[in-house]
């Protein structure tokens, strides 16, 4: 092995060890879930944001709760209603009648970890407020600018049910997303436990492992994990063949009306160094892109309705790309 990659290794490895005992922690508290607290956890190594879409119930709140508990951060969590303002978002400006100036009240968007909780039943304008402190990573109140405290990690969610009355986000917002999750019932075991667990007791609290400031260095870590031209190349590959399908002999052009945009490409690249870094690896290999991949292109190949009717999904697409695209 190359000695650069080979010291690489070592330092993931040390650097990582908090990974484990993070892990273990939130899972005193939520039963199950693995595949959402692992890209929560590789969303906020990565400076991106998560759009969850499942149905009530499946522990969304509790899971984004115990991670700020247990890496000691504040968590705000937000129900957006069709009457919610920007204002009661950020924040707004506060008359002070006494000397009569103006102070800034800063809203429920100043904390390190936001649950948007059903972000569709909020206004346009609302949603773009939220968008832009995520895309940002600071706030406009009056005529000063706030920075917002790293680590910033929003979880925003959708009921796929219930669509009466709501606001769907447009698809250049949802492109701001790093992942879009689709998250489903626990099994008959998993659902036992929680039975065993909720069920008339007090529900255990999990112990903090670490800080902000340890997540916020574990980045840099994450940054340095090398990946191969090859890769670079695998990944360029996938996110084109959903642009141009033809090019790559995937017959599927029919079906793809809009192919994943740049943001895809620089997420596959962030997720993937992310998911090496949770198996204590200091390099990126083909799988750990496929792993991430359908969680970032999910919601970035738009299809045609000839796709929907017949009954194709964008994951059906995506899945497609995968099998076909060549893996160096």
């Amino acid at each position: 092995m190359n000695p650069e990659i080979a010291a690489i290794n070592e330092k993931v490895k040390e650097e990582s060890r908090f990974v484990d005992l993070l892990t273990g922690e939130i899972g005193k508290v939520i039963v199950g879930q693995r595949y959402m607290i692992e890209r929560l956890l590789m969303a906020i190594l990565t400076g991106g944001h998560v759009l969850i879409e499942g149905v009530p119930g499946l522990a969304k709140t509790l899971s984004v709760r115990t991670l700020a508990k247990a890496i000691k951060a504040d968590f705000q969590r937000i129900q957006f209603t069709p009457d919610l303002l920007p204002a009661d978002l950020i924040g707004t400006m506060i008359y002070n009648q006494k000397d009569g100036t103006f102070s800034p009240k800063k809203g429920p968007i100043f904390s390190n970890l936001i649950l948007a909780d059903e972000i569709n039943r909020a206004p346009a304008k609302v949603q773009s407020a939220l968008l832009e402190a995520m895309q940002e990573h600071q706030v406009t109140i009056g005529d000063t600018t706030y920075k917002l405290e790293e680590p910033f990690l929003v979880l925003a969610t959708q009921n796929p049910i219930e669509q009466e009355g709501t606001y769907p986000l447009p698809e250049a917002q949802i492109d701001r997303f790093m992942f879009k999750l689709s998250v489903t019932y626990p099994n008959k075991k998993e659902e036992r436990e929680i039975l065993e667990r909720m069920a008339g007791t007090t529900p255990k609290e999990p112990e903090t492992v670490i800080t902000p400031e340890d997540i916020v260095s574990a980045r840099e870590v994450v940054n340095q994990i090398y990946m191969d031209e090859k890769i670079k190349n695998y990944i360029l590959d996938i996110v084109f063949a959903s642009r141009q399908p033809e090019t790559y002999k995937i017959d599927a052009g029919k079906y793809i009306e809009y192919g994943a945009s740049p943001r895809a490409s620089i997420y596959l690249a962030q997720a993937a160094r992310a998911y090496a870094f949770l198996r204590h690896r200091g390099h990126v290999t083909p799988d750990d892109v496929k792993a991430v991949g359908p969680d970032i292109l999910r919601h970035r190949v738009i299809i045609t309705y000839e796709a929907e009717a017949e009954e194709l999904t964008s994951e059906d697409i995506v899945r497609k790309i995968f099998d076909e695209v060549e893996v160096p």
